[in-house]
C-alpha cells in the first residue's frame, strides 16, 4: 500500500492531481481546496489512502494525517465510498464537519450530491461515538450551516459560499460577522 508520496505535481485534472515521483506519475483524488492550492510542477508531499477494489487501485490524498485520518472513519460507514467521503470533506474544515457529527445535524451532509437523509443520519450514528470528546465544537457547525444558507439565500452557489466561508477567521465567532466577512471574500 502507497503511504505518502513526494513529487512534483505534473498534471492538474477535474478532481485529481498526477505527482511524479521516481519517474513514475501517480493520479491522487483529492479535495477541491487542495486541488485549488496546488500549482503544475509545485513539489508537493501527500498522505495518501489506497483504495483496492477487484477492478481498480484508487489514491486519494490529504496534506495532512488528520484529514487522512477522517476520510478513513467516513469511508468505513456502510454506504459511503471515496467518493462520497471527499464530497463531504470538500464542505468545510475537518473540524466543522465533526462537529456537525457531534452536533447531529444531517442537513450538512445531504449536500453532498448522492447522500441521502438516512445516509447522513447513518454517519452521524456510527461516528458519533468515535468523536464524542470533540463536543464541544458542536455549536459551530450549526453556525456554519447558517451562514452557507444565508449566503446561498443572496444567489452565491454553496461551492461560493464554501469558499468565502473558510476564508472567514476562526477568531469570529458572530453569525453576522461571519457573513459579512465571507461576503467581503466574495466580493474580491
Amino acid at each position: 500500500m502507497i503511504g505518502s508520496i513526494n513529487g512534483q505535481v505534473k498534471y492538474k485534472g477535474l478532481g485529481f492531481v498526477v505527482v511524479e515521483t521516481g519517474g513514475v506519475g501517480y493520479k491522487v483524488f483529492v479535495i477541491p481546496t487542495l486541488l485549488a492550492s496546488l500549482k503544475k510542477n509545485q513539489e508537493t508531499e501527500l498522505v495518501i489512502h489506497t483504495h483496492v477494489r477487484e477492478d481498480q487501485i484508487s489514491l486519494y490524498g490529504f496534506l495532512a494525517t488528520e484529514e487522512l485520518e477522517f476520510f478513513e472513519m467516513l469511508i468505513a460507514v456502510s454506504g459511503i465510498g471515496p467518493k462520497s467521503a471527499l464530497g463531504i470533506m470538500s464542505l468545510a474544515t475537518v473540524g466543522m464537519i465533526k462537529s456537525a457529527i457531534v452536533s447531529e445535524d444531517p442537513s450538512v451532509f445531504t449536500k453532498v450530491s448522492g447522500i441521502g437523509r438516512k445516509t447522513a443520519e447513518r454517519v452521524i450514528v456510527e461516528l458519533k461515538e468515535k468523536l464524542k470528546n470533540e463536543a464541544d465544537a458542536a455549536p459551530v457547525a450549526k453556525e456554519h450551516s447558517d451562514v452557507l444558507d444565508a449566503l446561498v439565500a443572496l444567489g452565491y452557489s454553496q461551492q461560493e459560499a464554501r469558499e468565502a466561508l473558510k476564508a472567514v477567521p476562526a477568531e469570529v465567532t458572530k453569525l453576522q460577522e461571519k457573513v459579512k466577512l465571507a461576503l467581503k471574500n466574495l466580493s474580491k
